[in-house]
């Protein structure tokens, strides 16, 4: 026990005195509070004053439209021609000029000219010119608050209902998945430099003939069990940075940059099942890299090797947006319970829906009975084939060596 608590100091300490585990570790909370802090030096120079009223000019062919030009932050100002409209706007007295043609009422269709290279005109602007077309079409014929209706966008508010008909305490929010899916991004980079980090160091002391000198000193298992804690305890006090951070970064960014991020809510759950899942993966991994720096003879080979596992946790994230479309798929039942994708899948679904119990615990029961079995196979085959060198083992290799072993 005493020498593998010194391997695991030494690794321990080697880890956190990197500049990539600094960096990875304060990327986050830095990150964030640059962004705020450019939002609000951006707000302050270039936030309008409340009395700034664009002006847009109009050509009315259609002798059907003009009143209702206060329009919110805009007014319209009518012109008898187009040249006249041409002549203002090149003036700089009106920002841009429309001409609503004869026969707009049956096709719909309005010309719109200003001195700017726009692809696709401003949506505000839009939205105002839509609103004083149709003030002026249905002003005479319908009361205001119909209008009002009609020309203002739709609000829809969602609320979830439990079984019983009251109202669910956690509610749904496109916003709801920011937080667990940054974290999940960042959790599945701290699983891999966990797990490079551990397939490196083997590697290089394979190489050097390191680990020989290290074998005669420590046991295989003291050896493993040391390395395999430390870079995970390394990467769990990186995850406990995250998840600190997250509650005020985000009240902060709330009240700075306001809007949606103040309705925003962590699921309860989210700061255990993000400790528990960075340890049960980050565990299945170690397992997963032990094995290959056993039987890989150099690192390289090693590095390629580990990046078909290592990618694998990226799935969850690259079908993010079917997830959030299609919540109840069974695909993602599934990716829930398999053990490479269940850590980044659990975490992004709990920003999404609610995950029912028996999936938490079928997941996790599934990721623990890996370990558990990956780790008596790896422990043994890294013992086999530590001193192998020259060139890897196939795998009918391994597999006569774990039977005969």
């Amino acid at each position: 026990m005493h020498k593998t608590f010194l391997i695991f100091r030494h690794e321990f300490i080697h880890t956190i005195k990197r500049v990539g585990y600094i960096i990875m570790t304060l990327i986050m909370p830095v990150l964030a509070l640059l962004i705020i802090g450019a939002f609000e030096l951006v707000k302050t120079f270039t936030e309008p004053s409340i009395e700034e009223i664009s002006t847009i000019g109009f050509v009315d062919e259609a002798d059907s439209f003009s009143e209702y030009t206060d329009q919110g932050p805009v007014k319209l100002i009518q012109f008898d021609s187009i040249e006249d409209a041409t002549q203002a706007l090149i003036g700089d007295r009106i920002s841009e000029y429309i001409v609503i043609p004869a026969d707009y009422i049956s096709s719909g269709a309005i010309q719109r000219y200003t001195l700017s290279n726009e692809i696709i005109p401003p949506q505000v602007t839009m939205h105002w010119i839509k609103s004083f077309l149709n003030w002026n079409l249905l002003g005479d014929e319908v009361p205001p608050e119909i209008i009002t209706s009609v020309v203002s966008p739709l609000s829809m508010e969602i609320t979830r209902l439990e079984e019983s008909g009251d109202f669910a305490q956690d509610q749904g929010f496109i916003g709801n998945i920011i937080i667990p899916g940054i974290y999940s991004l960042l959790l599945s980079m701290a699983l891999i430099f966990g797990s490079t980090s551990l397939i490196s160091g083997l590697g290089e002391e394979k190489e050097s003939r390191l680990l020989e000198v290290l074998c005669s000193s420590v046991s295989v298992s003291q050896l493993l069990i040391g390395k395999v804690l430390a870079l995970g305890s390394a990467g769990l006090l990186q995850v406990l940075v995250w998840l600190i951070s997250a509650p005020p970064l985000l009240s902060l960014a709330s009240t700075s940059l306001g809007g949606f991020l103040s309705d925003i809510q962590v699921p309860a759950n989210f700061l255990a099942l993000g400790v528990l899942y960075f340890i049960l993966g980050y565990l299945l991994f170690a397992i997963f890299s032990v094995t290959l720096g056993g039987i890989s003879p150099s690192t390289t080979e090693a590095q390629n090797l580990g990046m078909f596992y290592i990618m694998s946790q990226f799935i969850p994230l690259w079908f993010v947006g079917a997830l959030i479309n299609f919540p109840n798929n069974p695909v993602w039942v599934v990716l829930s319970i398999f053990p490479l994708t269940a850590p980044i899948q659990i975490m992004l679904r709990l920003g999404i829906s609610e995950i029912p119990a028996w999936q938490i615990i079928a997941s996790i029961s599934v990721l623990a009975l890996s370990i558990l079995a990956g780790a008596f196979l790896s422990f043994k085959t890294f013992r086999l084939f530590m001193l192998m060198y020259g060139k890897r083992p196939r795998i009918a290799d391994v597999i006569r060596g774990l039977r005969t072993a």
